[in-house]
């Protein structure tokens, strides 16, 4: 039988990036979320926390306890991905390449965890489940960036097609770069064009072989 996890453990659990999964705490706090086989240290620099499988299903456990504190706004510094389709633009620069690295080696340590084999060369269920953001943070880890005001970059969308996002840049040349980024991360790409207006696109999907 599982050691219960305490309420401040929770909270920390309650807490953890949306997307990646990513926990804050105090050393002592983490390493003891990791003897619980909840979370787990990525062997890489910066060496950050991440949710196990099993610390994700503590996450998503329904609770009747009213939490202790209930902040209005979002925590800053939560990893957001970056589709393109932001109305503001975003800071970037070092911080934000640590960051982004930061995601993606957490997505491919999911995929070691979760992926039968421990596959890490094709998309987990988490990134299945959430393919638009998933499928910005390896373009983005690719160094590609994402459009902003005043700055063409690629744009991630939902696709007319069951179980796959568009991905469009201005240029044959993006939409190109970008799906050749998207194939090494594991991702199944097709490229498209609209006879009507020109545009180039990429349809993309899973990987599941």
């Amino acid at each position: 039988m599982a050691k219960p996890t305490t309420a401040a453990q929770r909270r920390i659990i309650a807490g953890a990036d949306p997307v990646t999964g990513r926990l804050r705490g105090t050393e002592a706090q983490l390493t003891a979320l990791v003897r619980l086989r909840l979370a787990f240290r990525h062997p890489r620099p910066p060496h950050a926390y991440f949710l196990t499988p099993a610390g994700h299903r503590v996450r998503d456990e329904p609770t009747d306890a009213a939490p202790e504190t209930a902040p209005a706004e979002a925590e800053p510094g939560v990893f957001t991905a970056r589709t393109g389709t932001e109305p503001e633009p975003a800071a970037a620069g070092p911080a934000r390449e640590r960051e982004v690295r930061g995601a993606w080696l957490g997505l491919v340590e999911l995929r070691r965890m979760t992926n039968p084999g421990g596959d890490r060369e094709r998309p987990c269920a988490w990134e299945r489940a959430h393919q638009v953001r998933a499928v910005a943070i390896a373009l983005e880890a690719a160094g590609r960036a994402p459009a902003a005001a005043g700055r063409d970059g690629y744009r991630v969308t939902e696709s007319v097609q069951p179980d796959a996002v568009e991905v469009s840049e201005p240029t044959a040349e993006g939409v190109r770069a970008c799906g050749t980024a998207l194939e090494r991360a594991g991702w199944l790409v097709s490229e498209h064009g609209d006879a009507r207006t020109g545009r180039r696109f990429a349809v993309v999907s899973p990987k599941r072989r």
